[in-house]
């Protein structure tokens, strides 16, 4: 699979992960994990490692840590999480809490979640970092209205990652919030690819255009998600799914050919005028 380095670091990210909204929300039952067992072996074969959860996700975080330890697979992934509540004791609680959900004594990354109680998780995320307790810190949001929010933030502070909603039908981030990010030096996770499925939908029962085959796209989702990962400043793209065929798919979108700033074009304008 491709690769992308963190800018902070140059730590290469694989440019396909893995989102748990919604679909790691599971209870205990085995029949409940095994697609989600074999959705994250997917990930790892594959050469994938990035998984984003959160402690909002339900008992994603709990289903994430069991998986991965029962797995093996820890050393190998890199997990991201979220603080998302307010105040600084609430905040480290909840850092703690995920750690311990997580099985993991040190967060690859945590983002204060829809920029809540900004300031102060900022301040106990560096702290936390100095302490090696985590490695990378972050800011995320999944709407148009708050990009505007995330600019800013990423101007007046050193930031290792923001994440955003990007897709071949959302392109407002091309516009200012992807380039700031290259220019700062922020790596970049993209949230809602697929606009929550709303993509699938408008193309439901539409082939391919032929030249889908340049770019090595047999699929929509591949099609989709090769017009995100090509653009110079995504970093990592993470949908979330809870089906092991869907995960193969994505997968495929981070290998073979990518498309060039033309191809990147034709791709948007047929999307389109469909």
């Amino acid at each position: 699979m491709r690769e992308r380095p963190i800018p902070a670091t140059g730590e290469k990210l694989p440019v396909i992960g893995l989102g748990t909204s919604n679909v790691f929300d599971v209870g205990s039952d085995s029949a409940d994990r095994a697609p989600l067992r074999e959705v994250l072996g997917l990930l790892i074969a594959a050469g994938g490692k990035l998984l984003d959860t959160s402690p909002m996700y339900g008992r994603a975080e709990e289903v994430a840590g069991d998986l991965s330890a029962a797995a093996r697979a820890r050393p190998r992934m890199f997990i991201a999480t979220k603080v998302w509540t307010r105040g600084r004791e609430a905040g480290l609680q909840q850092i703690e809490t995920s750690m311990r959900l997580l099985r993991a004594p040190q967060l690859d990354l945590v983002q204060v979640h829809n920029l809540l109680d900004l300031d102060t998780h900022l301040a106990s995320l560096r702290r936390l970092k100095e302490q090696e307790k985590i490695r990378y810190l972050g800011i995320t949001h999944y709407t148009i209205a708050a990009q505007d929010d995330l600019a800013a933030v990423i101007r007046r502070e050193p930031l290792d990652f923001v994440q955003l909603n990007y897709s071949i039908a959302t392109r407002d981030a091309e516009q200012r919030l992807l380039p700031l990010a290259a220019e700062r030096e922020v790596a970049t996770l993209i949230n809602r690819p697929f606009e929550d499925g709303a993509l699938f939908g408008r193309v439901r029962g539409k082939p391919l255009p032929p030249w889908a085959g340049e770019i090595g796209c047999e699929t929509w989702a591949q099609f989709f998600l090769k017009f995100i990962v090509s653009h110079p400043a995504v970093t990592c793209v993470i949908p979330a799914t809870a089906k092991p065929n869907h995960m193969r798919d994505n997968l495929a979108a981070g290998r073979g050919p990518m498309p060039d700033a033309r191809m990147r074009e034709r791709m948007a304008q047929h999307f389109a005028s469909l």
